[in-house]
């Protein structure tokens, strides 16, 4: 019985019939199924009548309550999830996803065996607190950053968007309309040729005729040609306009990425500074402080110690490196994709209506080819 709580997930459904399954010989059967199939309306072909739902609602209304509780919290979990999700979707589209918090420095110490080792050193333990605070900061400026660059570049884009879109319907309408004066005469003209008995007046009358067909041909490739190149400028102005807001955009990340770098260079100074002092007085039998067991193992010597913060520090600025490569990379690439895609739908665009024009005009003058010649022959 309890598998039929399953298809409480389906909000519509009306009608249910499961007369011969096992589950219908039940005592409680209809009742159950009423109570928490609730917006049900025929069971097994007889349709369910609202006293039967009161009485159902308030036999199980205990279960039913508790049930909705746990629905509400799932689809709560459900709802939350998927805003993170489309949350993380716009991080990314602005190419900043994960920068507003502390992933990106947590992530320079998640395989830094070294630096989670001379973390245990008297002292690190506030200036490494003091770094990762002034570096969130740095971070958090790069995502605010980034998003506010995202919106101008959506903002450019619809604005060109729109621009290319009212350029295209003010060319069709004037096409339309001189199509629509043409057809006028179109018509005129096929009737005259068919009420013309005269040889040499059809002639004269198919002629005329031939040349309005060609002078909208011309007219409406003249149309056609006109808005590629009005298009061409829109696109080329576009062009540049997204190309410098990137590189403004990767301008500025990289310099905000230097002060990363900067804090980073500062923290490894520091941390060797406090680790050469410790070698010192362990050597000397003056360190108070008890260390771990692999971390004591590190003071070997001048050279291991040196060595295991440089590893650190390696490992930290490959980290910024990367991220920063990974976002200039990204950039770059929605940018070229973008102009590219921009480019090649405007020459489908074209292709599509000049094949158009061609179909249209090919169509008026086989019309007109058919009527010459069934006249002829008349």
């Amino acid at each position: 019985m309890m598998n039929i709580i399953y298809l409480r997930r389906f909000k519509d459904l009306r009608t249910l019939s499961l007369s011969g399954n096992p589950i219908a010989e039940e005592e409680d059967y209809k009742m159950f199924i009423c109570a928490y199939l609730p917006d049900l309306v025929y069971l097994d072909f007889r349709r369910i009548d609202d006293h039967m739902k009161e009485l159902a609602e308030i036999k199980h209304q205990y279960g039913i309550d508790e049930l909705k509780q746990r629905e509400n919290l799932s689809q709560a979990q459900l709802d939350d999830e998927r805003a993170q999700r489309e949350e993380l979707e716009e991080h990314k589209a602005a190419f900043v996803e994960r920068l507003n918090g502390s992933f990106l420095f947590d992530s320079m110490y998640a395989e830094d065996v070294e630096g989670n080792k001379l973390a245990h050193l008297p002292g690190v333990s506030e200036l490494l607190q003091a770094y990762k605070d002034k570096f969130v900061i740095i971070c958090l400026n790069i995502f605010e950053y980034g998003l506010k660059q995202q919106e101008m570049r959506k903002v450019e884009l619809d604005t060109f968007n729109e621009c290319v879109q009212e350029a295209i319907q003010e060319n069709r309408e004037q096409g339309k309309r001189r199509i629509a004066k043409f057809e006028e005469a179109h018509l005129l003209s096929l009737n005259a040729i068919r009420d013309e008995s005269e040889v040499t007046n059809l002639e004269m009358k198919v002629a005329e005729h031939s040349k309005d067909i060609t002078e909208l041909f011309d007219m409406l490739m003249t149309l056609e040609m006109q808005l590629v190149e009005q298009l061409e400028e829109t696109i080329n102005t576009f062009e540049r306009n997204i190309m410098d807001l990137v590189a403004l955009f990767i301008e500025n990340v990289q310099s905000l990425m230097a002060q990363c770098r900067d804090l980073e260079n500062h923290h490894h100074e520091k941390l060797l500074e406090i680790s050469i002092n410790t070698l010192e007085k362990i050597l000397k039998g003056e360190l108070d402080e008890d260390l771990p067991y692999d971390v004591r193992a590190l003071f070997v010597d001048k050279d291991t110690i040196v060595n295991a913060v440089g590893t650190s520090h390696d490992l930290h600025l490959l980290k910024i490196d990367n991220r920063e490569d990974e976002l200039v990379t990204r950039t770059n690439s929605w940018c070229s994709h973008l102009v590219d895609a921009i480019h090649k739908d405007e020459i489908m665009r074209n292709r599509r209506r000049v094949k158009e024009i061609h179909q249209y005009v090919d169509h008026v003058q086989n019309e007109l080819d058919n009527l010459e010649c069934s006249e002829i022959i008349d």
